[in-house]
């Protein structure tokens, strides 16, 4: 069955709420909160009957920090989801989910890291050091639920691979974390701007195949790395 849910921030004290026209409301005797983290019980508390679902704008997009629903349909959800679970067919499914995620992320992996070595474009002199690079990056952008823009659907992956380079690259071989940056509106990204033009300028030694200056931060920082 398909319900018409309501959409409400959260209210100014404890269990209340503000409603799409900003209007205070208090959810119905009997019914309580559930926090988000839980999709199987949440879905399945969205079948039984209308929920108010709570939402906090972060960024630009729409959060949801939960939903308050009748106590009984969430309680029952969370007998029928572990009842579920208990099943040995559920056992063997998430055995062949798991299977399949580690695959495409192995896939994805791979070919994010053949992405980063194209955008390098270091000389052969330095394929050793473009290697290492590129796993470097790559075991640090890749890891589901990272949140780094290596995750991101909305560029493409050669894309995503240039910015995570050039990320690398501005905290490993700027000064940019320690910094004190003013609080002006677009004065952060004119800063990133200004340091990805640097470490621009750092790799097209090593693509033209020239000797790195005994200062320079991206050969420093390699041999930080005692696994180089």
């Amino acid at each position: 069955m398909v319900h018409q849910h309501l959409n409400v921030s959260p209210g100014p004290t404890e269990g209340t709420v503000y409603s799409e026209s900003g209007e205070k409301m208090t959810p119905p005797e009997g019914w309580a909160f559930l926090p988000a983290g839980n999709a199987a019980v949440t879905r399945r508390v969205k079948l039984k009957s209308p929920v108010w679902v709570v939402q906090v704008k972060y960024r630009r997009r729409m959060m949801s920090k939960g939903i308050w629903a009748p106590i009984d349909d969430i309680l029952a959800a969370k007998q029928e989801v572990a009842a579920k679970r208990a099943t040995p067919a559920y056992a063997d499914e998430r055995k062949r989910e798991l299977a399949r995620r580690q695959a495409k992320q192995k896939v994805y992996t791979q070919d994010f890291h053949d992405q980063i070595i194209k955008f390098l474009n270091f000389h052969p002199r330095y394929e050793k050091a473009a290697q290492h690079l590129g796993k470097i990056i790559t075991t640090h952008a890749t890891p589901v639920g990272s949140g780094t823009v290596a995750r991101t659907q909305r560029i493409p992956i050669e894309k995503r691979a240039e910015a995570a380079v050039i990320a690398w690259m501005r905290h490993k071989t700027t000064a940019y974390d320690a910094m004190k940056i003013p609080r002006v509106k677009g004065k952060r990204s004119e800063v990133r701007r200004d340091l990805a033009k640097k470490s621009i300028a750092v790799l097209e030694t090593y693509r033209h195949g020239q000797a790195p200056k005994e200062d320079c931060p991206l050969k420093q920082a390699l041999a930080e790395d005692h696994t180089f």
